[in-house]
């Protein structure tokens, strides 16, 4: 079960790669692809209360990398000559000194073992994806709920006296 303060590290090209809706959209705008990625891991962070950082592999792109923040996600582009593995297990290391649950999401099983050898949990790209989508669907199912249930007023009113009404009014209105 995931607490808050829990952390997910997500491999965010090999979720691209592993994933059918955005593996078809990969193949007709990459960016597109991983816009889409970043919707859906924020609402899944939105629902699920953890921390997720999406790494994208930049190794073979020069830079120094940059980490920022979209939709309260830290994305990360790693530096020059930076594997996304390698800063997934830099993160593991650091996240793991404030004693936290880290969950690694990858289908790279080297990474995977890495990942669970420094003591983090791993989770494949398709355990993932059926969480989201459970989420999805248990966000959905409480909508359609709260839409079907009649808006319940204050009862407040209906349980005090009459005076006791008018001198919280009075309060309420900054009058003595």
């Amino acid at each position: 079960m995931n607490r808050p303060n829990d952390v997910l590290l997500v491999d965010g090209y090999n979720m691209i790669g592993a994933w059918p809706v955005l593996e078809r959209l990969k193949e007709a705008d990459l960016e597109e692809a991983r816009d889409k990625l970043l919707d859906m891991l924020a609402d899944y962070q939105g629902f699920s209360g953890m921390s997720i950082y999406v790494i994208f592999d930049a190794h073979q792109v020069p830079g120094l990398g940059a980490t920022y923040k979209q939709h309260k996600l830290t994305v990360v582009y790693t530096k020059e000559k930076e594997t996304a593995d390698e800063c997934i297990e830099r993160l593991c290391g650091e996240l793991m000194a404030r004693r936290r649950n880290i969950y690694v999401a990858t289908s790279d099983l080297v990474e995977q073992h890495v990942a669970f050898g420094k003591g983090a949990l791993r989770l494949s790209a398709r355990e993932l994806l059926i969480d989201i989508n459970q989420n999805r669907k248990l966000i959905e199912q409480n909508i359609r709920e709260r839409e079907e249930k009649p808006i319940k007023r204050n009862a407040l009113d209906e349980n005090v006296s009459l005076d006791v009404r008018s001198k919280l009014e009075r309060l309420r209105r900054g009058e003595k």
